[in-house]
């Protein structure tokens, strides 16, 4: 019997089996291959989803945007001042309302509980765009990503996370590594590690797909011999500025650069789920050069520039992923 999801909302990649995972990297392949041949997939005409986004993104809107209209479906964007939901209207009687309009609803913004209770009170899927906790659409245009470059054999490859290990990205990518076989290494300061619990839940998932979590904050033991190097910016949407004096001398020792890709296999890519402080070139880099006299942060422009960089490709791929997420779960 083939895998369903019909109906299933998406709030983190816990809740998904390894076949499951793998059904949505399949049809994520298969619906690229369409994107790219011209092939019209309408296969949700009548349908509508409302996106609610209380944390702003370039991403993940134009991902759900477009993958929507390309299935054929309706699309209201909600924006942080576009919505009364935690203000004038509880979550519950916003997922009661949307759910009565809408076929599908996604949320980005702070607490996981926020999500859950959409999710738990809408009647309709709800997709996780990202909370504090968990970013799984992320994931999944991270592995297929990942796929694409090592022919798609993942298993036994090992992805080192750089930086602070202690946020939604590498807690996930931690769960999707455990998921699929792959060796995840979050490579950090101590103080920035992933919680014990969580850890321990990803060892044991692990443990079954014949993978490892390993925490290191030595940089060489770390990344040595790895396939994939990940990172994230230093200070998170929401995050006061003020924590740039505390992170920027935490994390330099782990900035990605020229050396650290040297340490890793031959044929090792360089990801990051952006933006990305690579140079001066936005107002917040420009600002913290400034004041920090750094003008390079999580990554060098020069990693992020070079071949292994595959940032792009890895954020196209969040709309063939994200369709896929809505596909399976509307149809």
């Amino acid at each position: 019997m083939g895998v369903s999801l019909s109906g299933r909302s998406f709030l983190k990649l816990l809740d998904f089996s390894t076949e499951e995972i793998n059904y949505l990297l399949d049809l994520s392949a298969e619906f690229k291959r369409m994107k790219m041949a011209g092939v019209p997939h309408r296969y949700l005409e009548g349908k509508n989803v409302a996106l609610i986004f209380e944390k702003t993104s370039t991403r993940t809107r134009c991902a759900f945007e477009v993958g929507a209209y390309d299935l054929g479906m309706g699309v209201t964007y909600l924006e942080p001042s576009g919505s009364q939901m935690g203000h004038k209207e509880s979550v519950e009687d916003t997922a009661r309302v949307l759910g009565r309009m809408y076929d599908g609803i996604e949320y980005r913004g702070f607490d996981q509980d926020v999500v859950q209770e959409l999710a738990d009170k809408a009647g309709v899927p709800v997709w996780n765009g990202l909370t504090d906790d968990f970013h799984p659409t992320q994931m999944l245009a991270d592995i297929l990503t990942v796929k694409e470059n090592f022919n798609n054999d993942i298993k036994g490859k090992t992805l080192v996370f750089m930086g602070d290990a202690r946020n939604n990205v590498a807690n996930s990518l931690m769960v999707v590594c455990a998921k699929l076989g792959m060796n995840f290494v979050a490579c950090g300061p101590q103080e920035n590690m992933p919680t014990e619990d969580l850890v321990a839940t990803c060892r044991e998932i692990a443990a079954q797909n014949g993978s490892t979590i390993t925490l290191t904050s030595d940089v060489a033991e770390g990344v040595k011999g790895a396939h994939v190097i990940y990172t994230d910016i230093w200070v998170s949407m929401g995050e006061p500025d003020e924590l740039y004096k505390q992170r920027i001398p935490l994390m330099e020792p782990y900035r990605v650069t020229s050396e650290v890709m040297a340490m890793a296999a031959d044929d090792a890519i360089f990801m990051h789920c952006l933006p990305s402080f690579h140079d001066t070139n936005t107002k917040k880099g420009a600002v913290v050069a400034e004041k920090f006299g750094i003008t390079e942060m999580e990554v060098t422009d020069e990693v992020f520039e070079s071949p292994a960089s595959k940032v792009f490709a890895e954020a196209e791929n969040r709309m063939h992923t994200i369709k896929a997420v809505m596909y399976a779960t509307l149809k």
